[in-house]
């Protein structure tokens, strides 16, 4: 089998939690020669088998394996390149089968896996002619987002489980910066706002014909949801332009809030922002008239924020908890019975 056959066939869109992916992924799979499926988490744990990288705790001694991998790929007749060559083979075959199978042999698979942010030079070296779509959205509408959804608007929380904004720009901002690899970027104000255009655009950059109704995605059949998708994509009929700057008037209310975002985009170098989109002198705009206007502030209801609080709820000091001891007897009980 060719090792690279499904290179040309691949769709990496690039871009952190909650900065729209799972949108432009609904978008792009509505065309008829696009498939996909939620984040597949491929590439990270390839990334982290030892010769690049190596995770921080294993249920085998990580380090040794590292040693063992490294020791190995210096005995192949061409090194590293070998070493690519079957991390290639792996994709090639899972995502090759996928689009000819379920996927009914249309020409696109778009992997839209978050952490793939995380691991792009390894990437970006083991594909680097697949097609790179990145895409950026405010980094404070990323972050209210994010705090919004899992941590039932605690930023403090939020920033401790994961920084994303100081995870996810620098590396991604190098890779527009760069462009060791083709790619499109996109913002997602400008595909909320203009939908067809950047449709468009990237139709071109996939050399596809545009199809309408990867704009009304929403009278498509798609396929699956991941975990942390937002169930208002999959409601929507097509792309929606309200929640561009609704991070604005909770962080102009709270002081508390913008100094803790503040503090995380400090930290990020100014050459990054700019890559981004969202160069520092203008970072902070929309709080003006955000202050100004002020805003309707009665929580809707719906079954996705009544599901993401009941989650917070559950996962809040859940060691300390009565019913994270039951969860955790549950499971243990769980291990034994499976071990049987």
């Amino acid at each position: 089998m060719n090792a690279v056959r499904i290179e040309s066939r691949l769709i990496l869109l690039i871009g952190p939690p909650r900065s729209g992916t799972t949108l432009l992924m609904r978008m792009l799979q509505a065309h008829s020669q696009v498939y996909s499926r939620p984040e597949p988490h491929l590439f990270g744990p390839l990334a982290h088998l030892g010769y690049y990288d190596t995770v921080e705790k294993a249920p085998f001694d990580q380090f040794q394996a590292a040693d063992a991998v490294r020791a190995l790929v210096t005995d192949l007749p061409h090194g590293e390149q070998d070493y690519l060559d079957a991390c290639r083979a792996y994709v090639d075959v899972l995502y090759s089968r996928l689009l000819d199978g379920k996927g009914g042999g249309r020409r696109y698979f778009v992997d839209k896996t978050p952490a793939n942010a995380l691991v792009l030079p390894f990437l970006t070296k083991l594909f680097p002619r697949a097609h790179y779509i990145v895409l950026t959205r405010h980094p404070a509408a990323v972050f209210s987002s994010y705090a919004s959804s899992f941590f039932d608007g605690d930023y403090e929380a939020a920033r401790r489980f994961n920084p994303i904004l100081n995870r996810y720009i620098p590396p991604m901002a190098a890779l527009l910066r760069e462009r060791p690899v083709p790619l499109e970027h996109v913002r997602y104000e400008q595909l909320v706002m203009q939908p067809e255009n950047e449709m468009r655009r990237l139709c071109r950059f996939l050399s596809l014909e545009f199809e309408p109704a990867m704009v009304e995605y929403g009278t498509q059949q798609l396929e699956g949801q991941g975990l942390g998708d937002p169930l208002t994509v999959n409601r929507q009929q097509r792309p929606v332009t309200d929640s561009i700057e609704r991070w604005a008037p909770e962080l102009a209310r709270s002081s508390e809030k913008l100094a803790l975002v503040r503090e995380m985009l400090d930290a990020i170098d100014d050459r990054d922002l700019e890559a981004w989109g969202t160069p520092r002198p203008t970072l902070w705009q929309p709080l003006q008239a955000a202050g100004a206007a002020g805003e309707d502030n009665r929580i809707r209801w719906n079954r996705f924020l009544l599901q993401r609080k009941l989650l917070v709820w559950l996962r809040r000091d859940i060691h300390q908890r009565s019913h994270g001891r039951w969860i955790k007897r549950i499971r243990d009980a769980c291990d034994i019975l499976l071990r049987g």
